[in-house]
């Protein structure tokens, strides 16, 4: 399953001789991000901690989530843009974490872009993220409540039956997304394991895996040695929450998001291109991207502030945004934080900084 890796800083014609780019696995306001993980590695995240309340007092981490910035337009035409200005025809898929409302309101707008989601799958002793794209627009509500209660009562015989009908429709193409990132905390090997014996049950019905733009450089290329492996193609992914576009995208000469998806499906040449983004430090964009989270946004009418796109949900079900429930902006110390965290905003600081981690990434990315 040949899949070729273009890099822009080594070429930046590489795109010329596509018709098309294919931007993969991105994110709008519509995405539930678990903040189940803060209370598994707090200590890795000492300002983190400082921002959000303390466990108990009546806030459990495994009933909160964060929201992306973005909305499904402003997300869509910022994924359009930088695949525009490559000169090629921009297809664009955005996954929400089990969700297809972005696209289902792009589609209200008269925006054409397929039906996608990425699909949390519990296996084993923690879960995968399933990227399933361009799923019938008529039929995606009934997919998503399948898949819901799958999620709910996880049964592997039926999960075979699930995908095996997402594998029957020919435009339909599932992708395993980042598929070595520990986020059940399992550890490195219990996720390799985890993997490898998901594709080993499932690998008739899978369609490619993640080469993702939000992860390190050597994990992807461990991911790239793996998809070989298994024999299945590796295709692009950016995963972006915040405002950076995604790193990386396909090429192809498809037209429509079917062709392209038949071309991955029967084993045609999968063209990842990583775009100048990735080649900066991964923990500065990582940086950076809590930075988008934390800051601003007048113009989302009801989500201005960071603390209005944080939820948490009650045992008696009541979801409240972090806002209301501190009934303002918060404390002192957790303004003084989130400022600091801020930052990372100002032009100078992220060019220092850039230049301070330039050669890790880099070397990585080759």
């Amino acid at each position: 399953m040949p899949s070729h890796i273009l890099r822009a800083w080594k070429d930046p014609r590489c795109a010329d001789r596509f018709r098309t780019g294919i931007s993969l696995h991105s994110h709008t306001l519509h995405s539930q991000d678990s903040l189940a993980f803060l209370a598994r590695h707090a200590g890795r995240f000492p300002l983190l901690a400082k921002i959000l309340p303390k466990p108990g007092h009546g806030f459990d981490y495994a009933r909160a989530w964060w929201t992306p910035p973005l909305t499904p337009a402003d997300a869509f035409h910022l994924e359009s843009r930088q695949v525009t200005q490559l000169g090629l025809t921009p297809i664009v898929s955005l996954t929400d974490h089990d969700s297809i409302d972005a696209c289902q309101h792009l589609q209200l707008l008269g925006i054409n872009a397929p039906v996608s989601v990425e699909w949390t799958v519990p296996y084993g002793p923690s879960f995968l993220h399933l990227g399933v794209h361009n799923l019938p627009a008529g039929d995606a509500p009934n997919w998503m409540r399948l898949f819901a209660f799958w999620t709910h009562r996880p049964n592997p015989g039926i999960l075979k039956d699930i995908l095996a009908g997402l594998h029957a429709m020919p435009g339909v193409l599932t992708v395993v997304n980042h598929p070595l990132w520990d986020e059940g905390g399992i550890g490195a090997n219990g996720q390799r394991a985890m993997v490898l014996d998901f594709i080993a049950r499932f690998r008739p019905f899978l369609h490619a895996l993640e080469l993702n733009g939000l992860r390190s450089a050597r994990e992807n290329q461990v991911v790239a040695r793996m998809a070989t492996e298994c024999g299945l193609p590796a295709v692009s992914g950016g995963d972006r929450h915040g405002c950076e576009p995604n790193a990386n995208i396909n090429l192809t000469n498809a037209r429509t998001f079917a062709e392209f998806a038949g071309e991955i499906r029967s084993g045609q040449e999968s063209h990842i291109l990583f775009l100048p983004q990735y080649r900066e430090s991964h923990v500065l964009r990582c940086m950076e991207a809590v930075a988008d989270t934390l800051r601003d946004y007048p113009e989302y009418v009801g989500r201005e502030r960071w603390s209005d796109r944080i939820f948490h949900r009650d045992p008696a079900g009541r979801v409240r945004s972090l806002t209301d429930l501190w009934q303002g902006a918060g404390p002192h110390i957790v303004r003084n934080a989130a400022a600091s965290l801020r930052v990372f905003q100002k032009q100078s600081v992220r060019t220092a900084l850039r230049l301070a981690f330039a050669a890790s990434q880099e070397e990585a990315a080759g």
